[in-house]
C-alpha cells in the first residue's frame, strides 16, 4: 500500500512549456486545415445554387412550352408555383404548378429573375454570401450565365 502511494507521489504532470508547445502545434494545424474546410463549404453552397438553377430552368422551359412565353420579371419565379394574374396571364397553366415551392439560395434569400435577361433569354442569379450585386470575390453573386466552377 505504501509503495503505491510513493509511486503515485513521484509522478508529475505536464510542465507549462510542454502544454504551450502542444497548443502552438494545434494552432498551426488548425490554421492550415480550417481554410480548406471553409472553402469546401463555400464550394458546396455554389454547387447547390447551380443545381437549383437547373431545376428552375427546367420548370421555366416547361412553363414556356405550355404558355408560349416565359413569366415576366414582374410575375417573377412565383409564376412557376401559382398562376399569375398579371399580364400576360398564362393560357395553359399546369395544375399544381411547375414547382411545388421556390427554393431559397444557400444563404436564405430568394433567387432573382430577369425576363428578358441581360445575358440570355432569362437570367437567374443569387447575390451570394454578402448579398451584394456585382462583387467579384468568394462572396460574389452567382448567375446562370456564369461558368460553373
Amino acid at each position: 500500500m505504501k509503495d503505491y502511494a510513493q509511486a503515485a507521489g513521484t509522478q508529475r504532470g505536464f510542465s507549462l512549456v510542454e502544454i504551450l508547445v502542444v497548443l502552438v502545434i494545434m494552432g498551426l494545424l488548425i490554421s492550415i486545415v480550417a481554410p480548406t474546410v471553409l472553402n469546401r463549404a463555400d464550394e458546396a453552397r455554389v454547387q447547390k445554387v447551380y443545381a437549383d438553377f437547373k431545376a428552375i430552368e427546367t420548370a421555366l422551359k416547361i412553363y414556356r412550352l405550355d404558355n408560349y412565353v416565359y413569366p415576366t420579371t414582374e410575375q417573377g419565379l412565383e409564376a412557376l408555383v401559382e398562376a399569375s394574374s398579371l399580364d400576360p396571364e398564362p393560357r395553359n397553366f399546369k395544375a399544381g404548378g411547375y414547382l411545388q415551392q421556390l427554393p431559397l439560395d444557400p444563404w436564405g434569400r430568394p433567387y432573382l429573375y430577369l425576363s428578358p435577361g441581360e445575358h440570355g433569354e432569362v437570367d437567374l442569379y443569387s447575390l451570394g454570401a454578402d448579398g451584394v450585386s456585382g462583387a467579384e470575390d468568394r462572396n460574389s453573386y452567382v448567375g446562370n450565365w456564369r461558368e460553373q466552377e
